[in-house]
């Protein structure tokens, strides 16, 4: 714990200076910011260009708005679906640097459903970031994204932790814009017995 307090002081001492150089930086008739012991202008600057919101921070701010959605699950291979509503609203945080999800809606095996998400594209890995959590579980579920060369479809890996297998477990997410205003996502896992990948979930959005 006393690693991640000094670990999280230390960030955000350097976002601080971070801004506060670039503000300096911009008047012509002011003293030049001194650097930390070690530093230089050009990596300050690349301090500065990643925590500067981009394309792919715009990216993400194609889904905040109210989404409807049916909701399709499969519990395993072959067995019949859950068929339900879900609704979900995205919104900006951190000046748009991220996207928050509340998500709703009823699991036929396990009642009432609530999930909340955070969004973001990590500016110095290039790729799409994802925290989920809900109340049908105590895990957090942490993913990374891609887009794909068609600009519409991001590829996501999550991990959580899997209350039957006891163990981490890999599932990858399809998040498809097929319009301005609708998106499906499709979710897939391994199968315990057989190792082969089945869809355990899809849901066609579409924006209010």
């Amino acid at each position: 714990m006393k690693l991640q307090s000094l670990t999280l002081a230390c960030l955000g001492i350097v976002a601080v200076a971070a801004v506060a150089y670039a503000a300096d930086a911009k008047k012509t008739d002011a003293p030049a910011v001194q650097l930390p012991p070690g530093w230089t202008a050009e990596e300050m600057q690349r301090c500065i260009k990643a925590g500067t919101p981009g394309e792919g921070q715009a990216r993400l701010m194609k889904d905040v708005g109210t989404w409807a959605g049916k909701s399709t699950v499969w519990m395993a291979p072959g067995m019949d679906p859950l068929v339900g509503e879900v609704t979900a609203e995205y919104s900006p945080v951190m000046d748009g640097r991220y996207v928050r999800c509340e998500m709703s809606g009823n699991c036929p095996m396990m009642g009432p459903f609530q999930g909340l998400a955070l969004f973001g594209f990590d500016n110095v890995s290039k790729k799409f970031v994802a925290s989920m959590v809900d109340n049908h579980s105590t895990g957090i579920m942490q993913g990374e994204g891609e887009l794909a060369r068609d600009g519409k479809t991001i590829n996501w890996e999550y991990v959580a932790n899997c209350p039957r297998e006891q163990k981490p477990v890999t599932l990858r997410q399809v998040e498809t814009a097929t319009s301005p205003t609708t998106k499906t996502l499709e979710m897939f896992a391994l199968d315990p017995k057989s190792g082969d990948e089945f869809k355990m979930m899809s849901i066609e959005f579409t924006k209010k």
